[in-house]
């Protein structure tokens, strides 16, 4: 790690995190908090994989069922009307949205193998987006003169390189530049995210091999065709599954490349000198330790 120990980090003029854990532990309320104190710079994957690697996407998306209708059609044919995607930190449903949900067509789903192809781009997307976390912590102290640095990654990132491997080439380059923190959900906020997840089920990003298994698993189970999948329910399913394979995904890379903190301490946080004790108490109490 790059910081030996809390009086190291707290020392520390440059101090450069990323953050990892399932969506809703609290990686963007902290992020925002670094953020908001105004020494910090705040670099979303999320909004970087939903601008700058899929935003065309996005955008072409819109298009096609904008032009489903004659009124709108018309007016996108003759430059009339200008159609983007207005994706911010805190709002990502322009990429959700693209990503979609596999099934019927007549509840909102999209072909399989269509929605296969949007995942292959999503993991395209944040192997970049993650690749160039150095590059936007150089621009961050060069162009803004921010010395202090959080990466905000997705909940995917356990899907995108090998935890179990310490020679992962990603995960050596982000614990080269930042110290890597696994927000751990409690297993009664594990239960909290599936629940919230049931009540608004949203698209995600799934490794190739474990969405073919759980959609085959889910064909098979419920004795329905590929077609006539529903969307909501199917998400709903997968998502408990990929929560248990997720886990120890996120604790072997807590304990190859970085440290743990707690989702239950994460949302009392109230300001970045906060947040910075709370790192330093996880460096030095093996309470912390995974």
């Amino acid at each position: 790690m790059i910081y030996k120990d809390a009086e190291h980090w707290l020392a520390s003029g440059n101090k450069r995190i990323l953050l990892f854990g399932m969506s809703g532990v609290g990686k963007t309320h902290v992020s925002d908090i670094l953020r908001k104190s105004g020494q910090w710079f705040h670099y979303s994957v999320d909004y970087r994989i939903g601008t700058r690697y899929m935003g065309e996407y996005i955008v072409d998306n819109f298009k096609r069922e904008a032009m489903r209708n004659e009124f709108l059609a018309e007016l996108l044919k003759t430059d009339s009307i200008y159609i983007a995607s207005n994706i911010t930190f805190e709002n990502l449903a322009p990429l959700s949205t693209y990503l979609g949900k596999p099934g019927d067509p007549g509840l909102g789903g999209i072909p399989y193998q269509e929605y296969k192809i949007r995942q292959q781009q999503h993991r395209h997307a944040e192997i970049a987006s993650l690749k160039e976390t150095k590059h936007f912590v150089d621009r961050a102290e060069k162009i803004y003169g921010y010395r202090n640095f959080v990466c905000d990654s997705g909940g995917s990132i356990c899907e995108v390189v090998d935890t179990n491997d310490p020679s992962d080439d990603l995960m050596n380059t982000l614990a080269e530049h930042l110290l890597l923190i696994w927000i751990r959900e409690s297993d009664d906020h594990a239960k909290q995210l599936a629940e919230r997840f049931d009540r608004a089920p949203k698209p995600m990003y799934y490794h190739p091999s474990f969405l073919d298994r759980m959609w085959s698993e889910y064909c098979g189970v419920k004795n329905c065709r590929a077609d006539k999948v529903d969307p909501d329910d199917f998400v709903r399913w997968i998502y408990v599954r990929a929560i248990e394979r997720r886990m120890p995904r996120y604790r072997a890379m807590a304990e190859n490349w970085g440290i743990q903190l707690y989702a239950n301490d994460i949302k009392r946080i109230t300001s970045a000198s906060e947040f910075c004790d709370l790192v330093a108490a996880s460096l030095d109490d093996r309470e912390y330790r995974v």
